[in-house]
């Protein structure tokens, strides 16, 4: 027992600990330069729901993203996923193309699994990804990237 709460009180130490760690607090957004051009208010609801948090610069921060170690991840997600594709930076190249948007879509690696389980809305049905797949495809068509 003593074992344990020795281990538990390392544990609480080292997690107020890291909480000077000063990255993933700065939830400033980038102003949104030129957002895509959506096909429907019905795609950009879907993109919001699953996307937007990591490939805009909307994203929502919540409570809990400004307590370490949950602030570096999501800080290193949004960041990551912004470099990608940004919606709201349509007026550059993106670096993914649309082929590998809508490969990621199907195979259920977008939105990843540990953004699902805490975002109830960005569980996708089989049916929302196909109209999220079709959405985009025609906004990316329509409105493509860097021009």
């Amino acid at each position: 027992m003593r074992l344990f709460f020795r281990l538990f009180l390392l544990l609480v130490v080292i997690g107020l600990v890291i909480q000077v760690v000063p990255y993933g607090r700065d939830h400033e957004n980038p102003k949104t330069v030129q957002e895509i051009k959506w096909n429907t208010p019905a795609t950009r609801t879907l993109a919001s729901n699953g996307c937007m948090d990591c490939h805009s610069n909307l994203t929502t921060w919540p409570w809990y993203t400004s307590i370490a170690p949950v602030s570096w991840l999501t800080s290193r997600d949004a960041e990551e996923g912004r470099a990608k594709l940004n919606f709201s930076e349509w007026q550059r190249a993106q670096e993914v193309d649309l082929q590998e948007v809508i490969d990621v879509i199907r195979e259920k690696e977008m939105p990843p699994l540990q953004y699902r389980v805490i975002h109830s809305e960005a569980r996708l049905t089989d049916t929302e990804r196909q109209q999220l797949e079709a959405g985009l495809v025609a906004s990316w068509k329509a409105d493509p990237p860097g021009k």
